[in-house]
């Protein structure tokens, strides 16, 4: 009976946990709309907010709902379950992520959508060759092939929104940056789930990310507080859905996903953005867009970690 059972029940986490890493892919993958509209204004209106300022709103303003899981989650866990509080895994993640966040709200807006995009994507490269050379962690086969094809599907899937400009380096160069804090945040964030929930490690990254980015914002920003109600409703809706969703869902799967697999999450997020942009923005799908996207769905699959 246990032999059929504990499969099964393996099978059926696995799935829970790859829900929450496509759910919060999507979340995730519309918060470049959110940043445009918070930090460069609208029809030519001066911006809003400073980047370093919505960034700080972002994980800032759903702190109340990231310590309410918490407290729920922890209230029905078991008593023996792991709650280290500010663990040191927690507290680099807190560190990194501030990282992650400053780069890549200036590369969204130094650079376009497409390039940031693009240069993101480089974020499981980044984890791959941290866990294998620095970690000296073995990677599967499947692994290293199924991220070739995700970069291939990612090339393609945004390739053709590239600009090469020189004016636009400085955000590309934001835009590798992010892919290296992110990479980061994935190995990080993984160990500091093996040590509390995925409630608690993402209301204390967050904590200590807002900390930090109120400082920056105080120090180089000349505005904090929205000024429009359309500023201030793009920076709830980032804080709620991308980052208490997508972070909290991120979390919920690095639990039982491997980090080097969770990384996989910035191509689906480059898919969401695309299908957001289709659907509501009514900008065209190419063959050669759809060709990536499929792309990227086999690499997650071929990836996928072993049973």
């Amino acid at each position: 009976m246990s032999s059929t059972s504990t499969p099964a029940r393996a099978e059926t986490g696995f799935a829970s946990a790859f829900a929450a890493l496509c759910l919060g892919a999507v979340a995730m993958g519309i918060s470049p709309i959110f940043v445009r509209f918070a930090s460069a204004g609208m029809g030519g209106a001066p911006a809003d907010v400073g980047p370093f300022a919505s960034a700080f709103w972002r994980v800032s303003l759903c702190l109340p709902l990231l310590y309410a899981w918490m407290r729920i989650e922890e209230r029905k866990a078991p008593m023996d379950a792991p709650r280290v509080p500010f663990s040191k895994a927690a507290i680099l993640g807190g560190l990194v992520f501030t990282g992650d966040l400053l780069v890549w709200h200036l590369a969204i807006l130094k650079t376009t959508v497409a390039n940031a995009t693009f240069f993101a994507t480089m974020a499981p490269l980044v984890v791959v060759l941290v866990v294998w050379l620095v970690l000296r962690q073995k990677v599967s086969r499947g692994t290293f092939i199924g991220l070739g094809l995700c970069l291939l599907g990612g090339a393609a899937l945004i390739g053709e929104s590239l600009q090469a400009d020189p004016a636009r380096l400085e955000g590309d160069l934001y835009g590798l940056a992010t892919a290296f804090f992110f990479g980061l945040y994935f190995i990080v964030a993984s160990k500091a789930r093996k040590t509390a929930g995925a409630a608690r490690v993402t209301f204390e990254t967050s904590l200590i990310t807002a900390a930090l980015l109120l400082i920056v914002a105080l120090i180089f920003e000349s505005r904090v507080l929205p000024q429009t109600w359309h500023g201030a409703a793009s920076l709830f809706a980032m804080s709620y859905v991308s980052h208490a969703g997508g972070q909290g869902l991120l979390s919920i799967a690095l639990g039982s996903l491997p980090p080097v697999f969770s990384s996989l999450v910035i191509f689906l997020e480059a898919m969401a953005a695309a299908v957001f942009g289709w659907i509501i923005l009514g900008e065209p799908l190419t063959l050669i867009q759809s060709s990536g996207g499929a792309l990227i769905l086999l690499g997650i699959w071929v990836a996928r970690p072993e049973a």
